[in-house]
């Protein structure tokens, strides 16, 4: 079936991971799509219905193939210029690399991770003192920037290819928040800035003990 813009859709989003961050952003994008399409939450790819488009939004396992083909469309919000930054985190391994102009792309998922075809891209903006929680706000802005205005053309889309060599971001972990107790916070500020106070703290280790940071802002 063809859709005329404005029709009623139906609209799954999928984040498998129910401490995610971007829960709250997804809750306001169903809040702010029920008024006017079919709207459905779901945690696990199982339960992905059949329907017209399908985001994955803070998800941490690959969607099989045969899941895909229940939607129209499946879409992912990427926080880098793909085919670049392909892969984990690469919204903090940006900052780490020490930009505040951070892309964001908005693409169709297909079978190989991170590599099918572009609808619309975008920057998050950060002026370099933003903690994790202001970085993810800002990101999880954006991504519903990003969704709504793919919902509002639709189906006037006609995705890009991706050009040129690809890069790849590996997986995060606790030991990527370590600290050197020997250098100076100012060198090691953008790892306290992405570092999770509640789930992947900043820490070092120094004569023998372990030491754990979390990093508050005072004001805005």
């Amino acid at each position: 079936m063809t859709l005329r813009g404005g029709e009623k859709l139906n609209i799954t989003f999928l984040t498998d991971n129910p401490r995610s961050w971007i829960i709250p952003h997804v809750e306001a994008l169903r809040k702010r799509l029920s008024r006017k399409h079919s709207v459905v939450l779901c945690r696990s790819f199982r339960q992905i219905p059949r329907g017209d488009i399908a985001f994955f939004l803070g998800c941490e396992r690959i969607v099989p193939s045969a899941v895909l083909k229940r939607n129209t469309h499946n879409i992912v919000v990427h926080p880098s210029r793909l085919p670049k930054g392909r892969g984990f985190s690469p919204l903090a391994w940006q900052i780490l690399e020490g930009r505040n102009r951070i892309p964001i792309t908005l693409f169709e998922a297909v079978k190989e991770v991170d590599a099918g075809p572009v609808y619309l891209r975008d920057e998050i903006k950060l002026k370099g003192h933003e903690l994790n929680d202001q970085i993810k706000a800002a990101q999880g802005q954006k991504t519903v920037e990003l969704v709504l205005k793919f919902i509002r053309r639709y189906p006037r889309w006609h995705g890009q290819a991706q050009k040129g060599k690809p890069t790849f971001y590996a997986r995060r972990g606790a030991e990527d928040c370590r600290l050197d107790p020997h250098a100076s916070f100012a060198s090691q500020f953008d790892k306290l800035r992405v570092a999770d106070n509640e789930r992947y703290p900043a820490f070092f280790r120094y004569r023998g003990r372990k030491y754990i940071l979390k990093i508050f802002k005072e004001g805005r």
